[in-house]
């Protein structure tokens, strides 16, 4: 998910290569993105979401704003500017419809090749699955938060 993508970010910009990130639903400064602003010679991310509507139903601005990000990532994907593209929470944008799964396949298909393009969410299709070269699931046991416990800063946001 996005805490394994953001270890390929840290290893990508380490080694001097560029990366975008674009988030989807999010629209809010998370501190991920804090810390990564200081690595802004090598990583730019953009937020194609307002605020985040995971419990409630997308609204109409939330589709516009995702389907605005496809056209503009599309973009970027292509560009050669970027060696890295993660798109994150693209899975999740998929599952409450605020695009359809052939833009992203598109995507996959377009990518130059050498470029690294990385999909996280969960909820991915199986159309994804099947043409993806690496699909990682990450599965929750047990958590805290079923207890009660809060989002804590700088553990959880």
């Amino acid at each position: 998910m996005f805490l394994a993508a953001l270890g390929l970010t840290l290893r990508a910009a380490g080694y001097g290569l560029k990366v975008f990130i674009a988030q989807f639903i999010k629209g809010k400064k998370y501190n991920e993105i804090k810390a990564l602003e200081r690595f802004e010679d090598n990583v730019t991310i953009k937020q194609y979401g307002d605020g985040c509507f995971i419990i409630k139903k997308p609204d109409k601005k939330d589709i516009e704003m995702a389907e605005n990000g496809l056209r503009e990532i599309r973009q970027i994907l292509t560009s050669g500017s970027y060696d890295v593209v993660i798109l994150d929470e693209i899975n999740v944008a998929l599952h409450f419809d605020l695009f359809k799964t052939e833009d992203v396949i598109e995507f996959i298909n377009i990518k130059p090749e050498k470029v690294e393009l990385i999909l996280t969410g969960r909820k991915v299709t199986p159309a994804i699955i099947e043409i993806a070269d690496l699909v990682t699931e990450m599965k929750e046991i047990k958590h805290y938060y079923t207890k009660g416990v809060m989002a804590r800063d700088g553990i959880e946001r």
